[in-house]
């Protein structure tokens, strides 16, 4: 109220915020007290309100695109010659299963979350982290009590997420990709690759959650710019182990074997001077048949992975003798003739080398890394906030979990934000591949690109008419029908 009475003299105003900042935290500048100026009760309701909002705009966005679905009957002129009119109506099909899913999977969210603020979750889950810890009784005594409870809340949080999101992964899986002829998974393989993923995931977290607490204990009233430099640090170790350590895990790699294929590859690598060390064939047809290509790795050692589905008749060396035979008496069936002749996946490389050599994947990670700095900011600013911790269901004066803190500021407060950073990102995103696609065409893979992207839209059963709207808030890539038009546009211009 003494705030808002000087409004009327801004140097006032000023001096009485700041007096306030220092009176409050001995951090001054690097932290704002919210206590003063918003209700427990108002909070939560206005997180709620910002997840609700966001929900109905996501439901308006489903029903613009189950609209197009429903009514967008006749195959685009450019595909005419070829898109058949069967897969097309399959394509249709497909997307209004996945509509609907999103539409059901986006309330199911919707409901769980809003629950769980209701009942006060985080609260109770970090209560139970103390009975946790007590029933193991594995923590040394004297050792850190609250890098003990928030490691048991991160394996808490993680199992919850999995229960709530089992039936629909499990649906996702074995309901709609299974009615579509893209799950390859058996039962088994599906449980254990879940169990895998579990163990993984507690394995890596359990550690990283203790360190983030640590760093924001010991860091002082710049323990973000430490934060930032810690979560920079363990990006670039995820990065190097995650295609040699975690993922071999979960799929089998195996050497492209020598052949044009793998001539071709070389030879576009070292056309345009990428340090191409190896190349890898992923067999993702035991999990899925979508089809896939990337680039990883630093400095000079490059690494190339294909998607086994990507290649056209591609069968495994260590496959069964009588599954060759099987597959190769069926290639020439329709429903076999899928994935990408030797022309088209070099012309696919083309592109994805494209994204590195005109530095998009360095400049996302420049962008993500400032971003990321910004919100660890903005949690030092806020994190000694009461008010945050008894919106959600934490008792006045009660203690304040560091991790805690971080869920509720990095995930509700800055909801909206999150929101709006996703869109942006997308929309960069979709300048970066028409500039790969340009980038491919200057290469001379014009012709055999466009093709390429016809095909892996057909075995994708990609339908190619969206609603612009949905399209712009969803889409990371830019249409098919816009990329074979900005394609044009491009060869055009390099004759």
């Amino acid at each position: 109220q003494s705030f808002l009475a000087k409004r009327h003299d801004p140097l006032n105003s000023v001096k009485f915020y700041l007096d306030k900042v220092i009176q409050t935290n001995k951090m001054a500048l690097f932290s704002i007290d919210l206590d003063s100026y918003i209700s427990p009760q108002y909070l939560l309701w206005g997180i709620i309100a910002c997840t609700f909002v966001e929900y109905l705009f996501e439901l308006y966005l489903n029903l613009r695109q189950n609209k197009v679905y429903r009514t967008a009957e006749k195959v685009p002129e450019v595909l005419r010659n070829t898109l058949d009119k069967e897969t097309f109506e399959k394509s249709r099909d497909y997307g209004k299963d996945k509509n609907l899913f999103s539409t059901f999977s986006d309330a199911y969210s919707m409901i769980t979350l809003t629950a769980l603020l209701l009942c006060d979750g985080l609260f109770k889950g970090w209560e139970l982290t103390d009975s946790m810890l007590s029933s193991i009784g594995v923590w040394p005594g004297g050792w850190n009590i609250e890098i003990g409870r928030s490691m048991c809340f991160i394996v808490i949080a993680m199992m919850f997420n999995t229960v709530v999101g089992l039936p629909l992964s499990i649906y996702s899986t074995f309901v709609l990709e299974e009615k579509h002829g893209f799950n390859k998974q058996t039962v088994g393989f599906f449980v254990r690759d879940f169990i895998k993923k579990i163990l993984v995931s507690i394995i890596f977290m359990t550690p990283i959650v203790g360190l983030i607490v640590k760093i924001v204990q010991a860091g002082g009233d710049l323990f973000f710019i430490y934060l930032w430099a810690f979560s920079f640090a363990l990006l670039m170790f995820f990065m190097t182990i995650y295609p040699v350590v975690i993922a071999p895990l979960f799929d089998k790699y195996t050497p492209l074997k020598d052949g044009p294929l793998k001539a071709r590859i070389e030879a576009l690598a070292a056309r345009i001077k990428f340090p191409l060390t190896k190349l890898y064939v992923v067999e993702g047809s035991k999990r899925s048949a979508h089809s896939n290509a990337y680039l990883y790795g630093f400095f000079n050692n490059k690494r190339i992975v294909l998607f086994d589905t990507l290649i056209k008749g591609y069968i495994a060396e260590d496959s069964p003798a009588e599954d060759k035979k099987s597959e190769s008496e069926s290639s020439t069936k329709k429903e076999d003739e899928k994935g990408c002749n030797d022309e088209e996946i070099e012309a696919v490389l083309g592109h994805e080398l494209g994204h590195w050599k005109l530095g998009h994947v360095v400049k996302n990670i420049v962008i993500s890394q400032i971003n990321l700095l910004f919100v660890f900011a903005f949690f030092a600013f806020f994190q000694k906030s009461s008010v945050l911790y008894e919106a959600f269901g934490f008792p006045r004066n009660s203690e304040k979990p560091v991790f805690i803190g971080l869920i509720i500021i990095l995930q509700f407060l800055l909801q909206i934000y999150n929101t709006a950073m996703g869109y942006i990102m997308n929309v960069l995103s979709r300048l970066y591949e028409f500039q790969a696609d340009q980038f491919a065409v200057q290469l001379g893979y014009g012709k055999d690109l466009k093709s390429a992207l016809v095909k892996l839209n057909k075995d994708n059963l990609g339908f190619p008419i969206s609603d612009p709207l949905y399209s712009a808030w969803h889409h990371s890539h830019p249409t098919l029908l816009q990329r074979l038009a900005a394609i044009d546009v491009d060869m055009a211009k390099k004759k």
